[in-house]
């Protein structure tokens, strides 16, 4: 599936691996108030093969969220190749959003459906000085933060529970299985990062908000530990800001978009 053999066959899907800023969007999917990430990759796909086409993604992420590995895919008869696609809509694209790779997948592949893990990163930038170069890309906690605290108590998020706490009000079962949960710091830059086959709407903001809380010493990991056992819809407070909140990478059982030209 991530061949590009059927390059000049037409009719073809194509899958593409997307780098934004979300800054000034309303989110990746359509929204009545502002542009989507959807909405400007729709206009760049009719601007570069004169199709309109609707554009699947692996994730919905809110308004100010960035994406390091975004997946989407859409339907086509251009004959372009895959890395045709790549340079012309990031063309057309405006700069804060990337296509870094694209491949022919299956007629039937769905970014969403057929995920198998998905990778979020939180940054909180821990400092009193104002933010310049990361204003717009990190979470900035003046106080000094408890950061062996916080990575106890992320692990004790680890595992299958009730994530109703954690989420926005959501109709359907709230039980996710967290494959991981982990803080990381160096020299003040503290990253959250959490895998897991899938999301409730809010889970990761509102993950990160309580551990802050524990790295503050205004919440125990008890308390922590007790908003997963009561399970009460959208209680566990504070909501980080979205502009922390990156989606890193999107894992398949059969799409691998490889080693994608300019990394390292």
């Amino acid at each position: 599936m991530s061949g590009d053999a059927d390059a000049r066959t037409g009719g073809r899907r194509i899958a593409l691996l997307i780098e934004y800023d979300g800054t000034a969007y309303c989110g990746s999917q359509y929204q009545d108030n502002g542009p989507s990430i959807q909405s400007a990759l729709e206009a760049a796909i009719n601007n570069l093969t004169g199709e309109t086409v609707r554009a699947a993604f692996a994730g919905r992420t809110d308004a100010g969220v960035h994406a390091l590995g975004q997946t989407a895919a859409f339907d086509t008869e251009s004959n372009l190749t895959a890395a045709e696609f790549v340079r012309g809509l990031n063309h057309f694209l405006a700069r804060d959003i990337a296509i870094r790779a694209a491949r022919a997948v299956e007629p039937a592949f769905d970014p969403r459906r057929h995920a198998r893990e998905r990778l979020y990163r939180y940054r909180i930038e821990n400092r009193v000085a104002r933010l310049a170069l990361e204003r717009n890309r990190a979470w900035q906690v003046p106080r000094a933060l408890d950061v062996a605290a916080m990575q106890a108590a992320a692990q004790r998020l680890e595992g299958a529970h009730d994530f109703a706490a954690f989420a926005a009000p959501y109709e359907g079962s709230t039980r996710r299985t967290l494959r991981r949960c982990a803080v990381s710091a160096h020299d003040g830059h503290i990253e959250i990062e959490m895998a897991a086959e899938a999301f409730l709407p809010h889970q990761v903001r509102r993950t990160v908000g309580p551990l802050v809380e524990v790295g503050l010493g205004k919440m125990t990991q008890e308390a922590l530990v007790s908003l997963l056992q009561a399970a009460i819809p959208a209680s566990a407070q504070p909501v980080a800001p979205a502009l922390g909140l990156y989606l890193v990478s999107v894992k398949y059982d059969a799409l691998d978009f490889g080693r994608v030209e300019g990394d390292g």
